[in-house]
């Protein structure tokens, strides 16, 4: 902690912060560095998954190539994405974004490890936290959900789930978040063995279609650190030091984003739960395991247009986004962020910004 005024603040792990494993902690924690060769195999069968780990035994595990459901009559199906399969599948969502052109995200990663420490209190204070954790840890997995401006999803497959390389033996975590999400049926052991190579996915992000592009719509909820982990993966870089050059980057790759947290704190009566209380309460049905990013993109869709239909029609009967495009809760100067510390976001202190 600095003991001079003249000092500028700066990020440093607090003596309170949450349990986590530092084996093998390098300073550099960025995807920058040498890349490992990306998993090519010979093909074979998306039913099939001969480096099975042992996460592969409970019931909602992500190990598998995918889970199907029923919904409205039709089945879906939420895929799973490793490093054997990620360029096939990347190349079906370069497919798909170009007639269903919203997309629902979410992220899972591996908690909470930091926060800031400063002689005072600064107004950035919260993206500080942000940017501490996400540029010290690694992303788990993440969600896509497509669906059309109707809110009608992909049909077959609108759902696919891509999970990152990543070792309990090696990578930063705090326990809690990790049995969380060994409860939720993540396989480590597979994430350890076929997780997908942050680099190689960003390259593959950037010419998806998914970004760089105003006519494509991210949906998400409360999605601070879902976007950060995606920037970080965009520019192989650690976060901006300043909110502002956040929000710039934000605008070029994702230029039309909307937080469904925040849509709920501009109408009357603020919403104050989660994800899930809200899909409750509009009655939108879940599919698949909670926490994991798969089901809770597809929930997030599902809560999106359910809440805008009801919500923010103009007088045309079509859906207004002026009000809440491209803002996010609780980051930026909207009316949103905290006036103090108070602790960490509660979008920080779990898990994923969608778990509640």
């Amino acid at each position: 902690m600095a003991t001079s005024s003249t000092m500028q603040p700066k990020s440093v792990l607090a003596a309170e912060s949450p349990p986590f494993n530092p084996q093998n902690y390098q300073r550099s924690s960025t995807y920058g560095g040498t890349r490992s060769p990306a998993v090519r195999s010979s093909p074979r069968s998306r039913s099939s998954s001969p480096t099975m780990g042992a996460g592969a035994k409970h019931a909602n595990t992500n190990a598998i190539a995918k889970h199907t459901f029923q919904y409205n009559g039709e089945t879906l199906e939420i895929r799973n994405v490793w490093a054997e399969n990620v360029e096939e599948e990347m190349a079906a969502v370069r497919s798909v974004v170009e007639k269903y052109p919203y997309v629902a995200m979410d992220t899972e990663f591996p908690g909470v490890v930091a926060k800031p420490v400063s002689e005072s209190f600064t107004a950035d204070y919260h993206y500080k936290s942000l940017q501490v954790n996400v540029d010290l840890l690694k992303i788990i997995q993440l969600g896509l959900s497509f669906a059309d401006e109707e809110g009608n999803f992909a049909p077959g497959c609108p759902c696919w789930q891509f999970n990152f390389r990543f070792s309990l033996d090696d990578d930063m975590y705090a326990q809690d978040s990790i049995d969380l999400l060994t409860k939720s049926g993540i396989s480590f052991e597979d994430h350890a063995k076929r997780g997908i190579d942050p680099l190689l996915f960003g390259e593959l992000l950037m010419v998806s279609g998914l970004v760089l592009d105003d006519r494509v719509r991210w949906v998400s909820f409360h999605s601070g650190y879902d976007f950060a982990y995606l920037i970080k993966i965009l520019t192989t870089q650690g976060l901006p030091k300043e909110e502002k050059a956040f929000f710039e980057l934000l605008k070029i790759y994702f230029p039309t984003v909307y937080d469904i947290k925040y849509m709920t704190s501009i109408l009357d009566g603020f919403f104050a739960g989660g994800l899930q209380k809200l899909a409750d309460d509009l009655g939108c049905q879940r599919l698949g395991a909670e926490h994991q990013a798969g089901s809770d993109s597809l929930l997030t869709m599902s809560t999106y247009f359910s809440l805008s239909k009801a919500k923010f029609k103009g007088s045309d009967g079509k859906i207004d986004d002026t009000k809440y495009a491209n803002e996010l809760f609780g980051y930026g100067g909207n009316h949103t962020v905290r006036k103090g510390p108070g602790g960490f976001h509660r979008e920080a202190s779990k898990v994923s910004s969608n778990s509640e």
